[in-house]
């Protein structure tokens, strides 16, 4: 399907710009010997759920636990992240070059992810891309997050674009949700943290491409 000339792009975070599943995984493994659990899945069943947060990882990791100490596991978690985040996280392969290939085309790039904003910023910071974003909308910047519109609509306006000339990327039903009811062409990032159970066909995204380069040769053509 083509899409409708780009003069802006936003991109989900975790599992679509940024590869943070060490950093989260690591955090996890923390809070689980802070409370001396076992871990209940493996590496790659984690990685694939990263994407859902710390709420998912710790339901992940240990799928018995009683609500409350579920909480209190996301809570650990969390805590821990705060001292590894970044430590081993680092853009997808070809993002660079995507963002790159932006700037040449002049169009306007931002993220918009239900990662809360202490986290986001010094994430990007330590990769190096903070200054070259034009919007940066956390799950804290807004009233609500995503799949709402809310944290869509801020960065369209941060952009100065009307929604339909900004391309959002995302690796998670929800992004593919707020996009398409932003009234944005969306994407979703196959590259992403995708488990088997996901049918992203089903999502009504405008595409769905297997690497940051595929979306390359689309601003190229």
């Amino acid at each position: 399907m083509p899409l409708p000339p780009t003069k802006g792009m936003l991109f989900d975070l975790d599992g679509t710009l940024v590869d943070t599943a060490p950093d989260l995984i690591q955090a996890l493994y923390r809070a689980l010997d802070q409370y001396k659990l076992p871990c209940l899945a493996d590496e790659h069943y984690l990685t694939s759920v990263a994407s859902h947060g710390s709420l998912g990882l710790a339901k992940a990791a240990q799928p018995g636990l009683a609500p409350e100490e579920t909480e209190k596991l996301r809570l650990a978690l969390l805590h821990h992240y705060e001292d590894v985040n970044g430590d081993c996280a680092t853009l997808f392969d070809g993002i660079a070059e995507l963002l790159d290939v932006a700037a040449s085309k002049h169009i306007k790039v931002g993220v918009v992810t239900n990662k809360p904003a202490r986290f986001t910023r010094p994430l990007l910071t330590k990769l190096g891309v903070t200054d070259i974003m034009h919007s940066i909308v956390s799950a804290d910047t807004t009233l609500y997050r995503k799949p709402d519109i809310q944290p869509m609509r801020l960065a369209a306006s941060q952009l100065a674009l009307s929604p339909p000339q900004i391309l959002y990327l995302g690796d998670a039903e929800r992004d593919i949700i707020a996009a398409r009811n932003a009234e944005m062409p969306s994407i979703v990032a196959l590259w992403g943290y995708l488990s088997d159970h996901d049918a992203p066909s089903s999502w009504g995204a405008d595409l769905q491409l297997a690497q940051p380069t595929d979306v390359v040769e689309i601003l190229l053509s």
